[in-house]
C-alpha cells in the first residue's frame, strides 16, 4: 500500500513558476514509477509527466514539454513537478500517481495509487 500526498499548488500569474511535491509513504517507493496527471474543470484527467523508478527515464505530454520537469528523490520518498512558464490553460487539479507498469505510463490505468490532488490556478 502506498499513500500519496501532494503539495505546492496555488495561484500564480502567467509566466510564473510553481513546484509541486508528492510525498509517498512506505518503504517500497523506489520500486514504483511515478506520474503526474491533471484535470481541469469539465475535462477528463490528462497525463502530464512520468518518471521511472530510478529517475533515469522521463516522459512528457507535448503540451508541457520544455516547460515542466519531473524528478524524484528516492531517499526522501518524494517526486516533484517543476512547472515554469505557466499558462492559464495549465489551470487544473494536479494529481500524482504510483504504478509498477512498464513503458511510458501515460495512461491512468497504468497506476495503482493516487493522491488527493492539489489545485494550480494560473491567472492571465
Amino acid at each position: 500500500q502506498v499513500q500519496l500526498v501532494e503539495s505546492g499548488g496555488g495561484l500564480v500569474q502567467a509566466g510564473g513558476s510553481l513546484r509541486l511535491s508528492c510525498a509517498a509513504s512506505g518503504r517500497t517507493f523506489r520500486s514504483y514509477a511515478m506520474g503526474w496527471f491533471r484535470q481541469a474543470a469539465g475535462n477528463e484527467r490528462e497525463f502530464v509527466a512520468s518518471i521511472n523508478w530510478s529517475g533515469g527515464s522521463t516522459y512528457y505530454a507535448d503540451s508541457v514539454k520544455g516547460r515542466f520537469t519531473i524528478s524524484r528523490n528516492n531517499a526522501k520518498n518524494t517526486v516533484y513537478l517543476q512547472m515554469n512558464s505557466l499558462k492559464p490553460e495549465d489551470t487544473a487539479v494536479y494529481y500524482c500517481a504510483a504504478g509498477q507498469s512498464l513503458g511510458k505510463l501515460q495512461y491512468a490505468r497504468d497506476y495503482d495509487y493516487w493522491g488527493q490532488g492539489t489545485q494550480v490556478t494560473v491567472s492571465s
